[in-house]
């Protein structure tokens, strides 16, 4: 890790600037620039969009940059792809997938998705059933995906698929990068209760994979998956600061509330002021989870940040609607329209009618990104040292094993 100093940063900044003004340099030439700069994760290596720094002077390059007017990038509005997809090609891929991939996935030429979960295996990852037979230098792709997010706007994805079922269920995945425009792809968007449809189902008939966009050694795709859901539970959005964030829309609903003062207002505002709290020590967690990262000393961080995440993000969505009173049944319109903020199970979206749609996708916040359950576990085994749930299945052949 290299260590840069904040003149040293805000000078390669200001002359990047200087070289391809925003205001009359074209996105993707400036986007281009930034990347080749080391100004696109900072902590990647030089050459793939980094300067080998920490992660930490990332903020000041985001602020500098968007006060000066440069445009939004792909860690903006493809975090997927340019979270955990990148970072998990950046470890596992060959030096010309980091060449070919990094640079368009930053500046969104080539938005990823993320194609694991599937109709019989969600928690329990490792039971997908999504074939991938070599067939010379090609790997032949059968199966179905699906809670897909972006599928259908992606133009690769990271593709968990079984390449050995002899082997025990961990031990015979692969990872590939797929290109998603490829023939036998074909993505259906799933509508959900908020009007959305921001997750699919992506199904894989007799789609050809070049051997040459493995990632990883074949039969380690387990090890690249894990690799990339840690990345993901790290992922998160931005920590704000105090009193930003989820809790300003509830706050916000508070101030325009005419009744404050009966008995009804004022149980509600002591409820809100406990959702305060707990969002303020969400945020304090999620600061010295940052911490630890920096200082290579992470652990569960990860699972306890998400859990954390999950529950508090949760309680808030549920309890917002009560301070709009009937109000808060009705949104205008069945089509959302694109904000930024709330993507998933991210956070609260933007606009008037935040509160409501976030409280529609409330439910998601606890299986996006990894289930409440599989963090207690993680939490449960290797922070208290709880015994292991009984697997039947370790050691078994996955074709011998059972499956829905």
């Amino acid at each position: 890790m290299v260590v840069i100093s904040e003149t040293e940063l805000l000078t390669r900044i200001d002359q990047l600037l200087a070289e391809y003004p925003p205001a009359s340099t074209d996105a993707l030439v400036f986007l281009r620039a930034q990347y080749d700069a080391g100004l696109a994760w900072v902590h990647y290596p030089p050459g793939y969009g980094g300067l080998a720094a920490s992660i930490d002077p990332r903020a000041v390059v985001d602020d500098r940059l968007k006060e000066a007017g440069a445009p939004p990038n792909g860690r903006a509005f493809n975090p997927i792809g340019a979270g955990q997809c990148a970072a998990t090609v950046l470890a596992y891929g060959a030096k010309e997938q980091k060449q070919r991939y990094l640079p368009s996935v930053f500046t969104g030429e080539a938005p990823w998705c993320q194609l694991f979960s599937e109709p019989g295996s969600g928690s329990d990852l490792a039971s997908l059933a999504t074939r991938a037979v070599r067939d010379g230098d090609e790997w032949v792709v059968n199966g179905q995906k699906v809670w897909t997010s972006g599928a259908q706007r992606a133009r690769c994805a990271l593709l968990l698929a079984r390449t050995n079922p002899d082997a025990e269920k961990h031990a015979g995945l692969t990872a590939f990068a797929l290109d998603m425009h490829a023939p036998g792809v074909q993505v259906r968007p799933l509508r959900q209760m908020d009007g959305g449809a921001d997750f699919n189902e992506v199904f894989l008939s007799d789609v050809r994979i070049p051997d040459a966009e493995r990632l990883g050694d074949e039969g380690r795709g387990w090890e690249v998956s894990h690799h990339t859901l840690m990345q993901e539970r790290y992922n998160m959005p931005r920590i704000p600061n105090r009193g930003e964030g989820q809790i300003s829309a509830v706050v916000g609903a508070w101030a325009e509330r005419a009744d404050k003062a009966s008995a009804n207002g004022l149980a509600l505002k002591d409820r809100l002021m406990q959702h305060w709290i707990e969002v303020e020590v969400l945020r304090l967690l999620q600061a010295r989870a940052d911490t630890l990262r920096a200082t290579d000393g992470s652990g569960p961080e990860g699972s306890l940040g998400k859990l954390a995440t999950s529950v508090v993000g949760r309680r808030l969505a549920e309890f917002a609607p009560s301070l709009l009173g009937a109000e808060a049944l009705l949104i205008d319109g069945y089509e959302p329209s694109r904000q930024p903020g709330m993507s998933g199970a991210q956070g609260f979206s933007d606009g008037p009618t935040a509160i409501k749609r976030s409280f529609a996708r409330s439910p998601g916040m606890a299986i996006a990104g990894g289930t409440d359950e599989i963090q207690r576990n993680i939490i449960g085994d290797r922070v208290l040292g709880l015994p292991r749930e009984p697997s039947a299945d370790r050691g078994v052949p996955w074709r011998q094993t059972r499956r829905n």
